[in-house]
């Protein structure tokens, strides 16, 4: 009656183990779920955000080709801008030249105002000189040349007055020759003066109006650089907004990467088991006697000292084995000497292994928990009989799994 009362004690003391594992396992399970939704909203996020970052991008380099264009049509303007300058200083020289030679021809043109007014005066003194010869003449000449004549003493003396009448009438004739080509070469000289001031005047003012032409189309020029300028700081004004905004893109991904990276770990050390101390279930319920214990023993097949890893339940064939406690089976499938294998991680560096099964009802990847048939008690692999060989690792190592179990 004793042992029955304790019996009941014990299989209620293990199911309320069993009890409380599946709530810690629930509470986990919840803890992952909400974990595993937050990084999918976080990366759906991150996704988003590196679509903006791309669009910002695609418009900066857009912008910047803007600018490249404007650069290099600014470029072009000035270089034109430049070959205009050097045609300005061309015509400047020419134009310096037009005004040294105007400057020379102003000076003969005084030197002959000065020789015009010359010949001019004595046009007039000899037109004066004319007019009162003419005007005596025309009174007296007659008479005078007739009282000259008959005043002769000798034919010889009547001969030279009479040469000296002729010479007086050939000097007259001179001086009217003389004086009608002064007049003719004030005229002459006139006009010249006339035609050569206005054709330099005209010569300046073709190259003046030439420079002061190329002088409004360099100021044109110089105000579509300004254009082209102005165009390319608003645009360096636009990169450096898209750049800050990138940038401030950047911090957005780099704080939501973060808080990834940090749910990550969260939800790896959530799905890190951890084994919390609590005692295994019996792994062989079928067969409570350990029929070859943990230690150094002759091996029974291989007739030589070994280590024996485990412990040996000499359960009968097709009996279930239960896993010892939860965990997530970290191998599931065939050897030569352990034949159907099991391996349950149960954290913190801590595995069971369950060899010689006849049947394996997990897969590597399952999560399981205390006390859950995993397998089917059988002799594969080497082995004498039907049982389950039961060891425990720690930290990569065999140890005597009797702690854990009893």
């Amino acid at each position: 009656m004793k042992k029955k009362i304790l019996l009941t004690i014990a299989c209620f003391w293990l199911g309320g183990l069993a009890l409380l594992g599946t709530g810690l396992i629930s509470h986990a399970d919840d803890d992952i779920d909400t974990l595993k939704e937050r990084i999918g909203e976080k990366q759906d996020e991150l996704g988003g955000l590196q679509q903006e970052k791309n669009a910002l991008q695609s418009g900066k380099r857009s912008v910047q080709q803007t600018i490249n264009s404007l650069e290099s049509r600014k470029n072009e303007m000035a270089g034109y801008v430049t070959a205009l300058d050097e045609e300005v200083a061309n015509i400047q020289n020419n134009i310096d030249r037009l005004n040294e030679q105007i400057t020379a021809k102003e000076a003969e043109i005084e030197v002959t105002k000065a020789e015009l007014l010359a010949a001019e005066q004595t046009a007039a003194e000899q037109y004066e000189a004319m007019k009162t010869r003419i005007c005596f003449m025309y009174e007296r000449g007659e008479t005078l040349y007739t009282e000259m004549l008959l005043s002769a003493e000798s034919f010889g003396d009547l001969l030279n007055k009479a040469d000296y009448i002729q010479m007086l009438s050939e000097y007259d004739r001179k001086k009217l020759e003389e004086y009608r080509l002064v007049v003719e070469e004030v005229n002459v000289t006139r006009q010249v003066l006339e035609e050569e001031e206005e054709v330099l005047q005209e010569t300046k003012a073709a190259a003046e109006e030439e420079q002061e032409n190329i002088n409004i189309l360099i100021q044109e020029k110089q105000a579509q650089i300004a254009a082209y300028e102005s165009d390319i700081e608003k645009q360096e004004q636009t990169v450096r907004e898209y750049e800050a905004e990138i940038a401030a893109q950047n911090q957005l991904i780099k704080e939501v990467e973060a808080a990834i990276a940090a749910d990550k770990a969260a939800l790896a050390e959530a799905e890190r088991m951890h084994y919390n101390g609590g005692k295994f279930a019996w792994p062989a319920p079928k067969y409570t006697r350990i029929s070859d214990p943990f230690g150094w023993r002759i091996h029974p097949t291989l007739h030589v000292k070994k280590l024996h890893n485990g412990v040996d339940l000499a359960a009968p064939g097709g009996s279930p084995i239960l896993a010892a406690y939860d965990g997530k089976v970290v191998a599931a499938g065939y050897s030569s000497s352990m034949g159907n294998y099991i391996m349950i991680d149960h954290g913190d560096n801590l595995l069971t292994v369950y060899m010689h099964a006849s049947a394996l009802y997990v897969k590597t990847g399952a999560k399981v928990t205390r006390g859950q048939k995993i397998a089917a008690v059988g002799t594969t692999g080497r082995s004498t009989g039907n049982h389950l060989h039961f060891g425990v690792r720690l930290n990569g190592e065999y140890v005597d799994p009797m702690p854990y179990i009893q």
